[in-house]
């Protein structure tokens, strides 16, 4: 009898399900409840939540295989009845099961077409997961320290876009699925990896070079978890990585990979597009402190530093109302609803092992009926940038005027850029010294050349007399993620010598 009035309760939260704002989903990305279907969907009814990404894994060993395809048939119908918007995100079983077989993209985008005929009634699909991390994809690198993950992976989300745009063209293929975290050092101790924003250049880099005139993906799926799990929403990464301040960084690298093409790009304030690209937040979480009365249901040992679970509640809440704000974002996914029993695993749930609710399902569900879906505070728009980021020099070490000083400043941006810097004579005009940055012609006084790490560096010139005048310093910068894009400092006008 629970069932059923549970199954009623699905079908009678239909229509308010359907009132969140149809630009924003927010759901689960969960797996374990599929155990118990018509609880699981009732729940998702009862927090606000419509959406539910599952996944699918590819196993070489039995290519057309679909495992657990029974039980998907059977939640399916109830999914449905629940007005929940079911995602698929279909990975290969082993991390090098793509790139160990010349016939495995091939084979991959097979069995992804016939998931999408087996289940027509799925419209989105993720395509991979974290392939910028060696525990989803490798190799990363080569043995020259060469990246390979980016250029190995776009061949395959290349097929899989063909392979169900073929099934039907209306499916919502979703690429990538980005780890907002890498080290990009090939011979790092652990987690060789590659950065989110280093990983979409160079997928931009191999889809380019393949003259390729479709899309690869409609939508960008990616997974804001914090830096560290103690970090607050609001608190970001360094440049390559990103979390949920640093979405235009990502927004940013996939203009800078994409732009010109036939794939999509973000959409831009004040622009109208087609079809722009769209964002899918299909995981984030933090993991919270166990309680004492049921570490019993746990095993083994945490990993990370914990929080606490009224402050998960408050980031949940908080990472909530972001989204709402931001209009390139189509879906918002918590991993997990429930916690999983591993210490050693993920305990981000809305729900303790024993069902109970945290804080943070209360806080889930209150804010998603306070808001509806729509932002109650301002949008925040975005457009791309032509220039270097956040470009900054200081002169100040300029105020010496002595002639035998080795001349220096400091620059900064925030993104890796190359630089070359120069003196010239004052009056000399901006585009002559940008033409000379270029090229080299006409040769500066002094240069300087090298590389800044999307932080402060201190560019010198070589140890050499300046004859008594009027100089100017200049720098130009280049993105290295894009080295079209480019800005010019030039300095006040410097006096050495005797005045």
């Amino acid at each position: 009898m629970r069932l059923c009035a549970l199954f009623v309760s699905v079908c009678a939260a239909l229509a308010l399900a359907g009132a969140a704002r149809s630009g924003l989903s927010l759901g689960v990305s969960e797996d374990r409840g599929k155990g118990n279907p018509a609880v699981f969907f009732a729940t998702l009814n009862d927090l606000g939540l419509t959406q539910n990404r599952a996944s699918i894994v590819w196993d070489p060993a039995q290519p057309d295989t679909i495992a657990g395809q029974a039980d998907i048939q059977h939640w399916l119908p109830l999914a449905q009845a629940a007005g929940i918007r079911v995602v698929f995100a279909i990975a290969p079983k082993h991390a090098r099961d793509i790139t160990g077989s010349a016939s495995a993209a091939a084979q991959f985008a097979a069995f992804v077409a016939h998931v999408a005929r087996t289940f027509p009634q799925i419209k989105d699909y993720v395509i991979g997961n974290e392939p910028n991390q060696p525990y989803f994809w490798l190799p990363q690198y080569d043995a020259a320290g060469r990246p390979l993950s980016g250029a190995a992976y776009e061949p395959l989300l290349a097929r899989s876009y063909d392979a169900l745009k073929g099934v039907d063209p209306t499916i919502n293929v979703i690429g990538i699925g980005l780890s907002p975290r890498g080290n990009d050092n090939p011979n790092a101790r652990s987690n060789i990896s590659r950065s989110p924003v280093r990983f979409l250049h160079d997928v931009g880099v191999t889809y380019r070079a393949s003259r390729r005139t479709k899309p690869l993906m409609d939508s960008l799926a990616f997974h804001p978890y914090p830096h560290f799990n103690t970090d607050p929403p609001d608190s970001g990464y360094t440049w390559p990585n990103a979390g949920i301040p640093n979405l235009g960084r990502i927004k940013q690298a996939v203009w800078d990979a994409f732009n010109g093409t036939a794939q999509p790009t973000f959409a831009e304030s004040g622009t109208q597009s087609m079809s722009p690209l769209r964002l899918e937040l299909d995981e984030i979480g933090w993991q919270v402190a166990i309680q004492p009365p049921l570490a019993g249901f746990y095993t083994g040992t945490e990993n990370v530093p914990t929080i606490d679970e009224q402050t998960q509640a408050e980031y949940y809440a908080e990472v909530i109302q972001s989204a709402e704000c931001d209009a390139s974002i189509s879906s918002l996914s918590f991993f997990l609803l429930e916690d999983e029993p591993d210490l050693a695993r993920w305990q981000s749930g809305l729900e303790r092992i024993d069902r109970s609710l945290r804080p943070s399902y209360t806080a889930v569900k209150q804010t998603i009926a306070q808001t509806g879906g729509t932002c109650r505070q301002v949008m925040r728009s975005w457009k791309h940038t032509k220039k270097v980021v956040l470009p900054r020099v200081n002169w100040g070490k300029l105020k010496r005027k002595s002639r035998n000083t080795r001349w220096s400043f400091v620059a900064g941006a925030g993104e890796e850029a190359l630089y070359r810097a120069g003196i010239f004579k004052a009056g000399t005009s901006k585009r002559t010294i940008a033409r000379s940055l270029l090229r080299g012609r006409p040769r500066p006084i002094l240069a300087a050349r090298g590389t800044i790490k999307a932080r402060t560096r201190v560019v010198r010139f070589p140890s050499r007399r300046l004859r008594h005048g009027r100089y100017v310093f200049a720098i130009r910068m280049r993105a290295s993620m894009n080295t079209t894009r480019t800005s010019l400092v030039v300095s006040r006008v410097i006096r050495v010598g005797a005045r």
